[in-house]
């Protein structure tokens, strides 16, 4: 479970219009609405969305490796926090689960340096990694250059064949930069240095690989300037199909009812009442359950 993941879906297959969709909450989300942005979930790709709160998802990963181990199944876990998370209690709950029961999981942990406005150093990074929390509950832990594809790829493939081979859990830090805002709502030049993020000594993480291909014969400037305006067309081709479906703040949605369904497999009675209730008091307010349409 994770939600800054999104490339793991799209490697999966899942398509690119109902990653909008629920970016939109509109009629053609999967989540009916249920979410917020960008917190995904798809079963049918073993991709869960985080309950909401920080860290949470790393106990979750640890519970499904565990409960995968249990049934004999040879699936994994993985889950993915930024490394202010691991102050939450929730995090250390997960590494001792995963240490006392094996748990064939990874526990990826994205060191950018910053939790909002907050540097790491506030979340230990001035005494020791974050690597280092793994080792203090006995479980195997990496360090890599997060700006290293290649780097990041092979550590995830080692622990990923580890815990297949019932080697147990592993932790790995990736050692990385926040460039940009935490969200497009925050000013980073409020709490850090507007030359901060040019004086970052590992360098952007495409270019490197782009750099690195072309050095090696299988890639060129050519290609890649094509593939850049590919992507760019395809997203904006498919943000205007999934705008037909509605958009945020007005337009197509689903309907009212559907907030008191999927919950429980029997509705309770106090909850019928209420659904009854409230779907009452919209027709008459205007006059259909969806007044959008």
């Amino acid at each position: 479970p994770s939600y800054r993941q999104q490339g793991i879906l799209i490697a999966r297959g899942y398509p690119l219009i109902e990653m909008i969709n629920q970016i939109y909450s509109n009629k053609a989300d999967k989540l009916k609405g249920r979410q917020l942005p960008i917190m995904y979930s798809s079963r049918e790709h073993s991709f869960f969305s985080i309950s909401g709160n920080l860290a949470t998802q790393t106990p979750q990963a640890v519970g499904w490796a565990m409960a995968s181990a249990i049934k004999g199944d040879s699936r994994i876990a993985a889950t993915w926090v930024g490394e202010g998370s691991t102050a939450e209690g929730d995090f250390h709950s997960a590494c001792t689960f995963a240490a006392v029961y094996n748990a064939p999981v990874i526990l990826n942990v994205i060191n950018n340096q910053w939790a909002i406005s907050s540097f790491s150093g506030f979340a230990g990074a001035e005494r020791t990694t974050f690597a280092a929390r793994g080792l203090g509950y006995g479980i195997a832990a990496l360090r890599v250059d997060g700006n290293d594809a290649l780097a990041c790829f092979a550590a995830a493939q080692w622990a990923a064949n580890r815990a297949r081979a019932n080697h147990g859990p592993t932790l790995i830090e990736y050692f990385t930069y926040r460039a940009e805002g935490h969200s497009t709502s925050d000013d980073p030049s409020g709490y850090r240095s507007a030359q901060e993020r040019e004086e970052w000594p590992l360098g952007d993480p495409v270019m490197r690989l782009k750099n690195h291909l072309i050095a090696i014969g299988e890639w060129d400037e050519e290609r890649h300037a094509a593939m850049d305006l590919e992507c760019a067309e395809l997203v904006k081709t498919t943000t205007k199909e999934a705008e037909k479906n509605g958009i945020l703040g007005h337009g197509l949605h689903h309907p009212f009812h559907t907030m008191f369904e999927d919950v429980y497999e029997e509705l309770p009675w106090h909850l019928e009442e209420q659904a009854d209730q409230a779907i009452r008091e919209r027709i008459a307010k205007f006059g259909t359950e969806r007044p959008f349409g």
